[in-house]
């Protein structure tokens, strides 16, 4: 039986996942790039994509990450994103609604600091959008 790696992804809100599994593939700010037990200790930055993890021959979990980074040392992979979440957990309708109701933000803002947050809201929401697209 081949070594497991030990892989740890945390976001703000929680602990999202805690296994040793045989490879994750992480969404770099330089590409994606594929983590197996024994790999050499680097540190990446995310970019807003897919995280996979593969355990036993399969796609075992796919999770929405944007932001923070991945840390691969001997003791295993630790993704620290700021923002996480399983694809199984997000409701599309739900994400819909949102990008919704932050243009209508926009759109009602009054000076350039409400518009600044609106459209940071805005473009973070439409980017989720766009990576689920693309995965799905």
């Amino acid at each position: 039986m081949a070594d497991k790696l030990h892989f740890e992804l945390v976001s703000p809100e929680r602990l999202i996942a805690s296994a040793d599994v045989d490879m994750v593939t992480v969404p770099g700010s330089e590409g994606d790039f594929g983590v197996l037990e024994g790999h050499a200790p680097f540190i990446s930055t995310l970019r807003a994509g897919i995280l996979v993890v593969s355990d036993n021959g399969s796609d075992t979990n796919r999770v929405f990450v944007r932001g923070g980074f991945a840390d691969v040392t001997p003791r295993g992979l630790t993704v620290l994103a700021e923002e996480a979440e399983p694809l199984s957990e997000i409701d599309r309708d739900g994400l819909n609604q949102k990008i919704r109701n932050a243009q209508d933000d926009l759109n009602d803002a009054k000076d350039e600091a409400g518009k600044a947050e609106a459209q940071a809201r805005l473009d973070a929401l439409t980017e989720k959008a766009e990576v689920l697209d693309a995965a799905l």
